[in-house]
């Protein structure tokens, strides 16, 4: 990812007393766009959220949001950044376009303004009809679209949604993709989407940062993620252990996953190579194709014959 940085961590720890350790040695740079923070739960994907807001004092290293410094300037973050927290923490008695035009004033908006723009983000999250109801009778897919209206309030630079999605069923969670890539391409507004749903973060993101236990396993575009890997899938019908072990005796380096046969074409396609294998086996060839890259293959355990090093 290249161009004018949005977040930057450097050396980025946070521990827990002694035993925890949520954040571990995070170097990262993050660049405008629509951006998938990936990880499991428990990976440090809200602690990190929390330590760029200010909201949370990092042990050691440092953030930057916007080249402000979480740790000393949090508030003026703060007010450039709309956050979406993944727990339900809104006021059951409450209108939501009073809760979100409160959420405007807290920013620093003229009432009518914080009214005004109240009414355009919930029309924006499809709420417009139902704004003047008591938030406590909503549902919890139109819950999220409040949240999300109140961080699209200020009219901010950047969005920090954590587990945008969390507690909406399939119909809910498309709803909410949708309206999250709609907010960052027709806002232009820079997103940070967390989740650890892989399926999510494909839709909707340009880029991704995946985490695991605190540490940063990648950071790049999801093309680089997806795009073709070295290695050959070949199908056949039956006979699959057969062809790899002759595959292997011509020279290739092969694996087995499940009934495919993966072969590792580093210096260009061994086509040739397969296909006389093949014919010399008699076997029925069902599809010989190049393997793309998965998210799931950052998650994977290291095997020579799922990971491309075959």
């Amino acid at each position: 990812m290249r161009g004018v940085s949005l977040v930057e961590t450097e050396h980025l720890t946070k521990r827990y007393g002694s035993s925890v350790t949520a954040l571990d040695d995070l170097t990262v740079t993050i660049e405008p766009g629509v951006i998938g923070l990936l990880g499991s739960n428990g990976a440090g994907k809200s602690t990190l959220i929390r330590i760029l807001l200010g909201l949370l004092e990092p042990t050691s290293g440092r953030a930057l949001v916007m080249d402000l410094d979480a740790a000393t300037q949090g508030s003026e973050i703060r007010a450039r950044v709309g956050y979406l927290p993944e727990h339900d923490c809104l006021p059951p008695d409450v209108s939501a376009t009073d809760f979100v035009t409160h959420m405007g004033r807290m920013s620093g908006l003229p009432a009518g303004a914080a009214r005004e723009r109240a009414a355009e983000v919930l029309r924006h999250v499809g709420l417009f009809e139902e704004r003047y109801r008591s938030i406590g009778g909503y549902s919890t897919g139109m819950k999220q679209r409040v949240k999300l209206a109140q961080a699209l309030v200020h009219d901010p630079r950047l969005l920090l949604l954590d587990e945008p999605t969390n507690g909406l069923d399939p119909a809910g969670r498309d709803d909410m993709l949708d309206l999250v890539r709609r907010t960052g391409t027709e806002f232009g507004i820079a997103v940070i989407v967390s989740s650890h749903l892989l399926g999510e973060i494909e839709r909707v993101c340009d880029g991704i940062v995946a985490v695991e236990g605190g540490r940063l396993l990648r950071a790049d575009t999801l093309s680089s993620f997806t795009g073709r890997t070295r290695v050959l899938v070949v199908e056949v019908e039956e006979g699959h252990a057969a062809l790899a072990e002759e595959l292997g005796r011509r020279g290739l380096r092969v694996g087995l996953e499940a009934r495919l046969v993966l072969v590792d074409a580093p210096d260009g396609a061994p086509h040739d190579v397969i296909r006389d294998a093949v014919v010399d086996l008699d076997l029925a060839l069902v599809r010989l194709e190049q393997r793309r890259g998965t998210l799931e293959d950052l998650f994977r355990p290291t095997r020579p014959e799922a990971a491309g090093a075959v």
